[in-house]
């Protein structure tokens, strides 16, 4: 059984794509989204509406609660479980999102060290950074763990925070564990399809994405999570839409200024998808808006089988 899997970044059309190959294919899809996982944010991570679904099936979407924590290694065991059980129907499993730690990880069957954490140490460290800024824990980082650091950015405060906290408890960097996660061969093959386009097309559907989703109530979306006891802190609303959301609820900025930060923001995250994606030689590259060769897709899935 080989495994389809449409990638790009955000904006960019995967959505309608993998909806028009699973129709095509006779396939069920699997979601690739490391925020389309959560209840109750359905503006701010685009999640197809269910008209938009055309009554295919999809999975790993709205299944976490806004304030569970959920990790790389707990979606690769839930996504080959379902992709195993979407082979057993028969059906064509269709892997589609713009989240390459999630894909390379589930196609690569990576196997991850034990979970270290401790909610305690996580807050007194977004505590510090919040007070010291990220500067002040980013060096740190870099002392303990310098191959950690050269990969995350010093803005990233979650993915600092988590390296420190792996440190802490677990006396290793995080870099050593990377290295002792073992990889068991892939537990399928895989056919991989990229969107792509000139950058100005890509920005300017970012940018319509962003007035779409305001205009669909983002803010209301974000102030009746937060109204509902969710913390700014929660791991959820690190995406971006809810950051900046949140700013302007708490009077940090202006309406346009979110706005406008908010298109930045996203258009930064999709150039570092697209940077990410290209170290993949693996990947057919298709232009946004391109209509698929079904004929080509099927030949590639049913060869060397």
């Amino acid at each position: 059984m080989k495994l389809l899997v449409v990638l790009g970044p955000t904006a960019s059309g995967k959505t309608k794509l993998g909806i028009e190959l699973a129709k095509e294919l006779n396939g069920e899809i699997v979601s690739a989204d490391s925020m389309q996982i959560y209840q109750e944010m359905d503006i701010g991570t685009a999640k197809p509406t269910l008209d938009e679904m055309q009554g295919i099936p999809h999975h790993c979407i709205s299944f976490i609660r806004p304030d569970q924590e959920y990790s790389v290694a707990e979606y690769v065991k839930d996504a080959n479980r379902i992709i195993q059980e979407i082979a057993e129907r028969r059906k064509q499993p269709i892997l589609v999102g713009g989240t390459g730690l999630y894909i390379d990880s589930l196609c690569s069957n990576t196997q991850f060290s034990p979970a270290y954490r401790d909610e305690a140490l996580r807050k007194k460290l977004m505590e510090q950074a919040e007070q010291s800024g990220n500067d002040t824990i980013y060096q740190r980082l870099c002392k303990i763990d310098p191959a950690a650091a050269e990969k995350i950015h010093v803005n990233d405060t979650k993915r600092i925070v988590r390296a420190l906290e792996i440190y802490e408890l677990s006396g290793v960097p995080m870099s050593e564990h990377d290295k002792k996660s073992k990889q068991v061969p892939p537990a399928f093959e895989t056919v991989k399809i990229g969107l792509t386009g000139e950058r100005d097309q890509l920005y300017s559907r970012i940018n319509q994405r962003v007035e779409e989703m305001l205009n669909a109530g983002l803010a209301e979306e974000v102030n009746r999570l937060l109204q509902g006891g969710l913390s700014k802190d929660a791991q959820s609303m690190q995406a971006i839409g809810y950051k900046e959301v949140f700013y302007y609820l708490h009077g940090l900025c202006g309406y346009e200024e979110m706005k406008e930060l908010l298109k930045r923001n996203t258009r930064r995250y999709a150039k570092r998808q697209m940077t990410w994606f290209r170290r993949d030689t693996s990947i057919w590259w298709l232009r946004m808006g391109e209509k698929p060769d079904i004929e080509k897709i099927r030949q590639k899935l049913n060869a060397s089988i």
